[in-house]
Formats: C-alpha cells, sequence, structure tokens
C-alpha cells in the first residue's frame, strides 16, 4: 500500500501528460487553419461548431474510421512499425520537461515533472534525435520514389542540424553549470539567457524550425515535388500518428526554447501562476512556428544544407568560443 501512495502522484502525471499530449493536436491543428486564414485574408473553418471549433473532432473521426491503405509492394512489418517509431521519441522528452516550481499537495512536494534528470537537456537532444529513425522506416518501407527522396532528405536534413542545435545550447550549460532544465531555468532569475545568449537562441530556434520539419525547412514532405514525402503512402489512423508526432516536436521545441532563453516560469505576474505564465510563454512560440509557415517560402535543398553547415554551425562556434573567453 505504501509503494502504491508513493507511485500514485507520478502516475497521477503521467496520466495528465499522456492524455493532454494526445489530445493537443485537436486545439492545435483548428489554431493552425485560422492563422492560415487570417494572414491569407478569408475565415478559414467556420462549418462544424462555432467557428469551426468542432473540425478537428470531425478530422479526427474521419482519419480513425478510414481504411488503413498498405501498398502491396511495401514491407508490411516496417511500414506499420514507423509511425510508432516516430510517435515514442516526442512523448519520451516530456519526461525531463519541468513546468513549474514543485507545489505541496496534502503536505507532500510534487515536482512538476515527471523525472528531474541532472542531464535532462542532454535526454531530450538525444532522444529527439532518435525520431528520424520513423521518417527512415516510413520512406524505405513504402516503396516508393517519393517516400525514399523524402526519408533521405529527412536524414541529411537532421544530421546537418542536429550538430548546431546542440552547440547552441552548450553556452546555456557554461551558464548555469548544469545540464538539469530546472536549475538552467533558476540560473535565469534575475536575467533571461536571451540577452546572454542571442548567438545561441538564433541558431537553436532556426535548427529548431529544421528539426521540426516546418516552412521554410519542410524539404522532406515538400508537397510541390514529392506529393507528401515521406509520408505519401500513409493513410488513416497511421498519418495521423505521424501528424500527432509534428506537432509534438513543436510543442517539444517551443518548450525548450522558454526553459533554455526566456526564464522558464521565471517573470511571472503576481496574479498567474508559474505554470500557468510558463504556457503562455509555450503557445507563444507554437504561434510563431504557425506564423512562420504561412510567411517564408521554403528554400531550396542546397541552400537549406549551406545553411546549415555554413552558417548555423560557425555560428554556434562562435558563440561557444565568446561565451567562454567572456567567463574566464
Amino acid at each position: 500500500m505504501e509503494t502504491f501512495l508513493t507511485l500514485l502522484p507520478m502516475l497521477v502525471k503521467m496520466a495528465v501528460i499522456v492524455g493532454v499530449l494526445l489530445l493537443l493536436p485537436l486545439p492545435l491543428t483548428w489554431l493552425e487553419r485560422k492563422i492560415a486564414a487570417h494572414i491569407q485574408q478569408r475565415p478559414g473553418p467556420m462549418r462544424v461548431g462555432w467557428h469551426g471549433l468542432l473540425q478537428p473532432v470531425a478530422d479526427a473521426v474521419k482519419l480513425l474510421t478510414k481504411e488503413d491503405h498498405i501498398p502491396a509492394e511495401a514491407d508490411r512489418r516496417l511500414f506499420a512499425m514507423a509511425p510508432v517509431v516516430a510517435l515514442v521519441p516526442p512523448f519520451l522528452v516530456f519526461t525531463a520537461i519541468p513546468f513549474g516550481e514543485p507545489v505541496e499537495v496534502f503536505g507532500t512536494e510534487v515536482p512538476l515533472m515527471l523525472s528531474d534528470m541532472n542531464v535532462g537537456l542532454l535526454f531530450i537532444l538525444a532522444v529527439s534525435g532518435i525520431g528520424v529513425f520513423g521518417t527512415i522506416l516510413a520512406g524505405w518501407a513504402s516503396n516508393s520514389k517519393y517516400a525514399v527522396l523524402g526519408s533521405l532528405r529527412s536524414i541529411a536534413q537532421m544530421i546537418s542540424y542536429e550538430i548546431p542545435m546542440g552547440f547552441s545550447v552548450i553556452g546555456v550549460v557554461m551558464l548555469a553549470n548544469s545540464m538539469n532544465l530546472s536549475q538552467i531555468v533558476a540560473a535565469q532569475q534575475g536575467l533571461w539567457n536571451i540577452v546572454l545568449q542571442p548567438v545561441g537562441f538564433f541558431v537553436f530556434f532556426v535548427a529548431g524550425l529544421a528539426e521540426a520539419q516546418r516552412i521554410p525547412f519542410d524539404l522532406p514532405e515538400a508537397e510541390g515535388d514529392l506529393g507528401a514525402g515521406y509520408h505519401t503512402e500513409y493513410s488513416g489512423i497511421r498519418f495521423s500518428l505521424f501528424m500527432l508526432a509534428e506537432y509534438l516536436v513543436v510543442v517539444m521545441l517551443a518548450a525548450l526554447n522558454v526553459l533554455l532563453f526566456f526564464g522558464g516560469w521565471n517573470g511571472a505576474p503576481f496574479f498567474l501562476p508559474d505554470p500557468v505564465w510558463f504556457l503562455l510563454k509555450t503557445g507563444f512560440f507554437v504561434w510563431l512556428f504557425m506564423w512562420f509557415r504561412f510567411t517564408f517560402p521554403r528554400y531550396r535543398y542546397d541552400q537549406l544544407m549551406t545553411i546549415g553547415w555554413k552558417v548555423l554551425l560557425p555560428l554556434s562556434l562562435l558563440n561557444i568560443l565568446v561565451s567562454g573567453i567572456l567567463m574566464l
């Protein structure tokens, strides 16, 4: 019984996080379509529910009831495995993301995170890199030229942007003397890292756009030249799993931008609890990702590689050098 009571807070937090993450794409798809509509001076979804609020539910029902088609020439086992491989890493990442200071419940201090890791930042960077294997499997197993080209692009893009993304956070780690995300937030109580690490933030944000495969870096699923890219052959629930993974990566990157560079839950107004302030900041970055999608054109593939290797990588290395000199 004591063991159960000890595990109960952990089980409740797991259930809440998994439930919220599974339902999160519903409001986000509605929000993205509305943002696109207003940028393009049209109303967007309006028919299902008030101002189209129930449109994502209708879309979800449609996807879940559609035929699960597997191409005749596809590798059936890998084809079925790919969406799950793509979806698991974003869920794992949220085990290390803190949402605020610990709260007291019935006399017990409960941390607002699943696992307070000493190397939380390293864990997140390592696990998020695994998601590309889902893309590789989807492209290879589909036995389609468009899908294979999309997955090959994804591999090259991931290699090009993982390195500067990892280097860009070294300055933050140097300032906090820790890879623990809670301690990184605590180190920003007086001054947010965006003031001390503007170059690091720029590199991390741009590399994050490429990591999330969002415009202007959505080359792996470029509709104009690859159909739908690596998930061209997917339909029904398997396709919805890829979409779910894509939105979770966007939310994860938004949360990391806030934790690493914008003070986490620090600086909250007196009338807002810390977790709400943190979620509002994260929501702003999610909106920024969506705004970018309908504002910027897509880069050519050679431009994508040039930006990664000739711009972001030197900038991230220069940022480490300057940070080290200033800390002497």
